[in-house]
């Protein structure tokens, strides 16, 4: 097809008239003008550039509109903002031109995306925490830049087959670690589902496609069980005068893959995969939550109801400003159902989070209270930057899931924190100073330690002392951003001090020596322990994890080893040096680079792997692997699902490189766990099934029983992960075993 073709303007021309028509059907005020503006200057400003699928590049920025109006039902300004989102980042325009042909606020909202365009994520760790301190900060002035950004990724998500494989896997990757949990944080529910789902398609495309085919063949079965459900329900709601709609809905692919591997089971033996919605039309916000309870007491009256799953937002809402009651009930088939009641503007918010702000905007909402707390606890944490980029990350991480618990102060006053948090994180969550000087707390009358994991209802009272200061073991059991973020900023400046001390140590040491202090000395010793700045080498020689003798200094001018050298590696350098290479390194010829944009084949069965095998998760041939690579030009290998993994892709995207696995001869260890009834002549079956059905060498085997149940772990050598699910298999089809899995 030619650039220019007839039959391609129109197809673009449709596009946007589909957003035009969209926006037209919507609440807002019609400002038609101005979008029509903008959709002809991006249009000129993207001419002849065309995306890696080949279409025209016009098409991404209308679609990205297409799903601000649609999916998040926002007004002119986004949608503009949205169609001109990659003009100032890919063409000659700048943020003035933007500004004299649309104004300023459209103009600070693509500045805003600009700064954070190409992903959170650069090429190097220390410019990913700063991109990523630009997305919060732009959130803190106008969070619709924020909600356009989760638009963009979005649909870069739709379309990344077009992708190279370990582009696909860095995508997928960033999307999972922090848009996926952004999403969740703004409410945006189906977004961040779709996000999860997409990216899961793409880390793990067999499991995806084989969960997504179990789903479709028991779409009939589902439905008729689903009907049956809510007949008698239906019934009541029309007698009582109700406007509503009931959804049927299944949960999500990915959420059901989390599922099985949590609780090591099959498909067919999870319980609640689908769900009943029941949405209500209510002309008066006083009678809303009323009207929640009555519709409840009709599933109640007519099921059996699970007496620990109910849970009420109605009248304290999720972080994310979520509201609704939920129940679970007991369907026809045996199964739970959860039951979601919401009215109809409950659903909207449901549905588009705080993106629904511009829908329902009528002054001081109970939400936005719930925004502007979240808000604070972001700009508390940019006030005081992590300068490491994973731990910036990790501690925003904290905020981002948050499943909830609600305590209260001694006074009653209501505090929301993420479910685990402890009471350490409580007192922080009250006051700075309050968590520095916090010793223990107090629920009902009873002390308990700082690490106590609090419960929703608990009324806790923090007990502190003066003479009380931060310790390092703290950020063992801070479960909130806020918490960990004000602990290592105490540490921090501890750790100043320490280094202050470890400067004058090493100097003493060198005027003792007759040695002068410089640049290229410091740097010889730096790069020896793989460290690398003057402060963190000041930091371990006051802590004596770096001994001053002259030997010492021999040593390194020598160029050997040193255990503190492989402590202080950086996640990516080789273990070349196991400790027996201790005289002087020989010359080595530089490392041949691996060709990234290429599908790297794993050959486990020569005399010396092509890989290196992370001990964290242990892969073996079959896993769902990434491959990272090295300093050394080495390829170091990942499980998918580890979560060393998903930190590190998210982190060093550029060092991604495709993998499959190659003919495999090899044997490897693995250790089978299972699980079952005891009884008499159970051992001797197993072995039977190992050593004689299977033909398996058992390598060791520890068997304990209580009671009446016992708990087997068996380590045998395979060849693949197949042979692994076969042994689970053969185990499982043993009288009483009523779990195998895999767990090494």
């Amino acid at each position: 097809m030619q650039p220019d073709s007839a039959e391609e303007e129109q197809m673009v021309e449709k596009a946007f008239q589909n957003v035009l028509s969209a926006y037209l059907a919507s609440n807002h005020r019609k400002k038609v003008e101005i979008i029509e503006r903008a959709y002809h200057f991006a249009k000129e400003a993207h001419k002849g550039v065309r995306r890696r699928s080949g279409e025209p590049y016009i098409l991404h920025p209308i679609a990205v509109a297409q799903i601000v109006i649609s999916e998040l039902g926002l007004g002119s300004t986004s949608i503009c903002a949205a169609l001109l989102h990659d003009v100032v980042e890919d063409t000659e325009y700048t943020r003035e031109d933007i500004e004299a042909n649309f104004g300023p606020k459209i103009a600070s909202i693509v500045e805003g995306l600009t700064k954070i365009s190409g992903g959170i994520f650069g090429d190097k760790a220390s410019l990913q925490a700063e991109n990523f301190r630009k997305l919060l900060l732009s959130m803190s002035t106008d969070i619709r830049v924020v909600l356009i950004k989760m638009a963009d990724r979005l649909h870069n998500m739709r379309t990344l087959g077009s992708m190279r494989p370990e582009k696909q896997f860095k995508i997928a990757g960033e999307t999972l670690y922090v848009y996926a949990p952004l999403a969740h944080r703004l409410g945006l529910f189906n977004i961040k589902l779709e996000l999860e789902d997409l990216a899961f398609k793409y880390e793990h495309p067999q499991k995806y496609a084989e969960i997504m085919a179990k789903i479709s063949e028991s779409e009939k079965y589902r439905d008729k069980i689903v009907e049956e459900f809510v007949a008698p329900v239906r019934a009541r709601l029309d007698a009582a005068g109700y406007k509503y709609e009931i959804k049927a809905r299944v949960k999500s692919a990915y959420s059901i893959y989390n599922k099985m591997e949590t609780k090591k089971v099959p498909f067919e033996e999870i319980y609640d995969i689908y769900a009943v919605r029941v949405i209500f039309e209510n002309d008066n916000d006083e009678k809303e939550r009323v009207r929640c309870w009555e519709i409840y007491t009709f599933f109640s009256d007519g099921h059996k109801v699970h007496p620990d799953r109910l849970r009420d937002w109605t009248s304290t809402p999720k972080a994310n400003g979520y509201r609704a009651l939920h129940l679970t009930a007991m369907g026809p088939d045996g199964k739970w159902i959860e039951v979601q009641i919401r009215s109809r503007k409950m659903d909207v918010i449901a549905e588009l989070g705080y993106a629904a702000h511009w829908k329902y905007k009528t002054g001081e909402h109970d939400d936005d209270t719930e925004l502007d707390k979240w808000m604070n606890t972001i700009k508390d944490i940019l006030a005081n930057p992590e300068p490491n980029a994973i731990d910036f990350l990790d501690t925003i991480k904290l905020n981002l899931f948050s499943s909830e618990i609600y305590v209260f102060t001694p006074k009653g006053d209501l505090i929301i924190l993420p479910t685990g948090a402890t009471v350490l994180d409580f007192a922080f969550e009250i006051h700075t100073q309050l968590g520095r000087h916090c010793i223990a707390g107090k629920i009902a009358h009873k002390l308990v330690p700082l690490a106590h994991k609090l419960e929703s209802g608990d009324q806790v009272e923090i007990i502190t002392s003066e003479t009380q200061t931060p310790q390092p073991e703290w950020m063992e059991f801070c479960h909130t951003a806020k918490a960990q973020n004000h602990i290592r900023t105490a540490l921090r400046k501890d750790r100043r001090l320490l280094a202050a001390h470890g400067r004058n140590l090493f100097n003493e040491f060198l005027a003792k020596e007759n040695l002068k202090n410089s640049q290229k000395l410091l740097k010889t010793i730096r790069d020896h322990y793989g460290i690398t700045s003057d402060e963190d080498l000041y930091y371990h020689i006051a802590c004596d994890e770096i001994s001053l003798s002259p030997e010492e200094m021999r040593d390194i001018y020598k160029g050997r080893s040193s255990i503190i050298k492989k402590l202080l590696r950086n996640p990516f350098s080789s273990k070349k040096d196991d400790g027996k290479n201790s005289g002087v390194r020989q010359e080595e010829e530089a490392p041949t680079p691996i060709n990234r944009k290429e599908v790297y084949v794993l050959h486990p069965d020569l005399e010396k792997p092509n890989y290196l095998v992370q001990p964290c998760c242990n892969p073996i041939p079959g896993d769902d692997v990434l491959g990272f690579v090295n300093s050394d030009e080495q390829v170091v290998l990942h499980k998918v699902s580890c979560s060393n993994a998903m930190r590190l892709k998210s982190s060093y995207g550029p060092r991604l490189v495709a993998t499959r696995w190659g003919e495999i001869a090899e044997r490897f260890t693995v250790v089978i766990a299972a699980e079952g009834i005891d009884r008499q002549g159970v051992l001797e079956d197993i072995i039977a099934a190992l050593s004689g059905k299977l033909a398996l060498n058992i390598r060791s085997m520890s068997i304990n029983a209580r009671q009446e149940v016992f708990h087997c772990e068996v380590t045998v050598q395979v060849d693949s992960t197949a042979m692994a699910d076969r042994i689970c298999q053969a185990l499982k089809d043993i009288k009483g075993i009523k779990s195998a899995q895999r767990i090494s």
